[in-house]
């Protein structure tokens, strides 16, 4: 009895030890929920405190941007303000102009004539002309150079051929601009002078070219003269082997035709200086018009017994047509009225050489080995080919020291040729 009343009390004893223990535990939790409500209580005050902070110091912040601000504005229109009323210097430098800006204002006509081949009204007029294509707006930084002297820069360099270092010291400005310069200038004489100044004739025009020519050399229904010219250059680096001649030097091909007077009223140019004449004059638009009869008006008049419509003339080497008429190859055997023929012909057609070397010795560039790109060279020739029906139209003074050397140009015997009817009845009608 005794070891189970001790068992007793020893479960007894365990069963109190765990309640008290129970009630510890059930105690601590009760404590700990507390402990954590007053935690989060706590932590509840303290983002209540930090937020409110945070707020004060984003609205601190926000003042001060929007001081900071307020000074970049106000600094920018002090800025700009004196920006626009100082004189921009920052992307320029200031060279000497006296030249341009003292010495050519007192030029005389013969001084204007002399430096860049037109007088001082025909310039004005020029540059009436080009001004939608070539003035500049000033910028913030820099001042446009004027449109007088842009127009001056690319006039002598059409008129010298000196090299853009020289023009730059003469008119103070940097190579790169002069080169700029020349480049507009040729692009807007492209775009606004050429279809202007060097246009196909209609009826009237043409039946006043052959008046004039008519009146002056006898022949009738003629309306001008073909020729070619070379035009040097330096050697392109494709293939250069076309551009080199049968005189010994690289060059580019003008094909002009001008009326009695020495005005061009067609020009092809850029093709390679070995090409022949005859070859230049076929892949021109004027032989596809012309050889389909498209070009001239259907008007036509008895020469000699002959039906013949408008012609212009030509040497050795084109291809003889109904409407490009040629002198008879000299083979020793001519007759009297060969003779007659041929020389009219040579005297009627001296114009379009008289007219290549009034181009060559007023614009010099195309005398001298021109040193630009080919596609730049193409432009230049025919800007310079408009300037001269300008000037001529202008009745500008021309020097005749200006005059470039003439050079023969050997004849070629050139097969299928036509037009052999009209040539006898105009070789009958000088005879008479």
């Amino acid at each position: 009895m005794e070891d189970v009343e001790a068992i007793v009390y020893l479960f007894l004893g365990v069963w109190l030890v765990i309640t008290a223990r129970r009630k510890v535990i059930t105690a601590s939790r009760k404590v700990i929920t507390a402990s954590r409500k007053v935690i989060t209580a706590s932590r509840k005050v303290m983002f209540q405190i930090r937020l409110r902070i945070a707020r004060r110091d984003a609205e601190e912040a926000d003042e001060r941007v929007l001081e900071v601000l307020q000074r970049c504005r106000d600094y920018n229109r002090t800025y700009y303000s004196k920006l626009r009323r100082r004189r921009p210097c920052v992307w320029m430098r200031d060279p000497a102009t006296e030249w341009w800006s003292v010495i050519v204002p007192s030029f005389t006509h013969t001084q204007w004539v002399d430096n860049f081949r037109m007088s001082e009204e025909t310039y004005t007029y020029l540059c009436n002309k080009l001004r939608p294509a070539m003035e500049r707006q000033d910028t913030t930084f820099r001042v446009c150079i004027p449109l007088k002297k842009r127009v001056a820069i690319a006039l002598w360099k059409l008129a010298t051929g000196s090299e853009y270092r020289s023009i730059g010291h003469l008119f103070g400005v940097s190579n790169t601009t002069v080169c700029r310069c020349v480049r507009d200038f040729c692009a807007a004489a492209e775009a606004l002078l050429v279809p202007e100044l060097i246009c196909s004739p209609d009826r009237q025009k043409f039946a006043e070219m052959a008046a004039y020519t008519e009146n002056r050399w006898g022949l009738p229904h003629c309306v001008g003269a073909i020729d070619g010219s070379h035009i040097p250059i330096l050697a392109p680096q494709e293939y250069h082997c076309d551009y080199f001649n049968r005189k010994g030097w690289h060059s580019i091909i003008l094909q002009g035709v001008v009326d009695g007077k020495g005005h061009f009223w067609n020009v092809f140019a850029g093709m390679p200086g070995s090409m022949h004449d005859a070859r230049v004059l076929r892949l021109s638009s004027l032989w596809e018009l012309a050889s389909r009869g498209n070009y001239f008006p259907p008007c036509t008049r008895d020469i000699g017994g002959v039906n013949a419509g408008y012609y212009m003339l030509g040497d050795n080497v084109y291809p003889l047509q109904s409407w490009l008429l040629k002198p008879f190859p000299d083979t020793g055997r001519l007759t009297a009225e060969h003779v007659v023929y041929n020389k009219n012909i040579c005297s009627a057609r001296v114009v379009v050489e008289n007219a290549f070397g009034r181009l060559k010795g007023r614009w010099r560039c195309l005398m001298k080995r021109n040193d630009c790109d080919v596609k730049l060279v193409k432009s230049m020739v025919l800007t310079c080919c408009a300037l001269h029906n300008l000037c001529e139209r202008h009745e500008e003074d021309y020097d005749d020291g200006w005059n470039a050397p003439a050079a023969a140009e050997p004849g070629v015997a050139v097969a299928h040729e036509e037009g052999t009817e009209i040539r006898e009845g105009l070789m009958r009608y000088l005879n008479i």
